[in-house]
């Protein structure tokens, strides 16, 4: 077995435990040594194991006293992704955070009626969507989609086509969690969709970026820190 999927399958099988509450939250993990031996492989294969999962927040490292869990992703999150793919999920987020939050200033600044248009018609097919407690999960993505498309510049429609397959699995893992939670859950992802549109609407380029950014960092702690 290569080195790389020894390491993902320290990772996962870490990562399930804190899930399970095994490893509870403010516990300590077993040392790098136990785990090692627990899992038949080498402490350096369990240290990048560790990093990936401080990486994600999950875990902190305190000096001469070992790893501890942070926080635990939302348990649910188990039934609609695998546990392989939920640390590309969390840099997904990352990155979008970044990426989408230029493309809803720029929005805002170069919009023009015919993108308000698609972004209006876009945020209505969401709407629809979420009242009759559907998925949604195209029509959230269009939404997105429409906001790259208002800023004119087709490198934003491009990258978040290329990552078409990546942002549907974090959108389709939080929707499905939203679905499960009390219906006030899915408004409050409505009314974040909604501030995104009305600082579109009104040119306001900063409120725009802090907009995506909330509802995008939102997302990410819905699944990450199950609230």
């Amino acid at each position: 077995m290569s080195t790389g999927k020894l390491g993902d399958r320290v990772y996962e099988y870490i990562l399930s435990q804190i899930m399970t509450g095994e490893f509870a939250v403010a516990a300590r993990l077993p040392s790098e040594s136990e785990l090692a031996e627990r899992l038949c492989v080498s402490r350096p294969i369990v240290r990048e194991a560790l990093g990936r999962l401080r990486d994600d927040g999950l875990i902190e490292s305190r000096r001469g006293s070992g790893s501890y869990v942070l926080r635990r992703p939302a348990p649910d999150v188990r039934s609609f992704a695998p546990i392989s793919s939920i640390s590309d999920i969390q840099r997904c987020f990352v990155f979008r955070i970044a990426v989408e939050g230029e493309a809803a200033a720029l929005a805002a600044k170069t919009r023009d009626e015919d993108g308000l248009l698609k972004l209006r018609h876009a945020f209505i097919a969401l709407e629809i969507v979420s009242e009759q407690g559907r998925l949604g999960v195209e029509e959230d993505i269009a939404f997105h989609r429409a906001v790259a498309e208002t800023t004119g510049n087709h490198f934003f429609v491009t990258t978040l086509n290329g990552l078409h397959e990546q942002i549907a699995t974090g959108i389709s893992v939080n929707r499905n969690l939203s679905l499960i939670q009390p219906r006030s859950r899915l408004l409050t992802v409505q009314r974040e969709h909604k501030a995104i549109l009305n600082a579109i609407e009104s040119g306001d380029e900063t409120a725009a970026r802090q907009a995506m950014q909330t509802h995008l960092d939102s997302a990410r702690r819905r699944v990450f820190e199950g609230s």
